[in-house]
């Protein structure tokens, strides 16, 4: 049995699905009360799913530094008897913008682990959803600074083998799709999938983190916007990882939009 946190994501979701194709008896665990109902900042909460565990999936949402410790929920996992957990951490933690406190707490629990650190999502185009439907806009900032965006399938993907394949064990994977993409471009991309050019306007710095800052902690919104406007070189490279795991190419950015036209139709 495996169990996955954060089940019903853009990440999670796919999990799900590609371990139960696979054969898998999978506990889907969320806040939202579909599968198992837990928050990981009440670890306690995430108990009755563990019994019988094999793997844990580990993903916390953005608030959780705010309000929780992962170290306890390790601890819960521990005490459980489970073996193994896979965390979604970021590529931000190899590249030291954003705290390691996440990777500390299952890299030293004494468990068999995997650390996942993917980069730019692809599915964080959703954001231009509304305004792509409505009337074939989207505005972005840093229009012409590329990132090598990662499909969540992907992610999911290399999370499954992660989590079935204790060859992975002690592994950290930077996860990027194949090739730097910029918000410009993937305005064009979009445009070409649904058949229809969108118009692209470029936001300040400024007016971004407004945006930002209504689902978003600050801390959050800030180490964000330095990765989108000056990324590392580090940052802004295709790694491997993806399709050294998966033994096929990373999903391109054309590929996610494809697989998702209807939300921009």
């Amino acid at each position: 049995m495996i169990v996955i946190t954060g089940a019903t994501g853009n990440v999670g979701t796919p999990l799900v699905q590609t371990l139960t194709a696979a054969g898998e008896d999978v506990v889907p665990v969320s806040r939202s009360g579909e599968g198992h109902q837990a928050d990981l900042t009440k670890p306690e909460t995430l108990k009755p799913a563990l019994d019988g565990a094999k793997a844990v999936f580990l993903l916390t949402s953005a608030d959780f530094l705010a309000g929780g410790n992962l170290h306890d929920v390790v601890d819960v996992i521990k005490a459980a008897g489970v073996p193994r957990v896979v965390l979604l951490s970021s590529q931000g933690v190899g590249t030291k913008r954003h705290p390691s406190i996440h990777e500390d707490a299952v890299t030293q629990s004494g468990l068999d682990w995997t650390i996942l650190r993917p980069g730019n999502f692809a599915s964080n185009a959703f954001q231009w959803a509304d305004s792509i439907r409505t009337d074939r806009t989207m505005a972005a900032p840093f229009a012409d600074v590329a990132l090598p965006a990662v499909d969540p399938n992907d992610i999911a993907e290399v999370a499954a083998a992660a989590l079935r394949d204790p060859s992975h064990t002690g592994a950290i994977y930077t996860l990027t799709g194949p090739a730097a993409i910029s918000p410009r471009q993937q305005a064009d991309v979009i445009g070409t999938v649904i058949g229809e050019p969108v118009q692209f306007t470029e936001l300040s710095r400024d007016q971004a983190q407004a945006r930002m800052l209504q689902f978003m902690p600050e801390p959050v919104v800030e180490a964000t916007l330095d990765v989108l406007g000056t990324p590392s070189a580090g940052e802004q490279l295709v790694n491997p990882d993806v399709p050294n795991v998966l033994g096929r190419p990373a999903s391109t950015f054309a590929d996610w939009v494809t697989r998702n036209v209807h939300a921009f139709r």
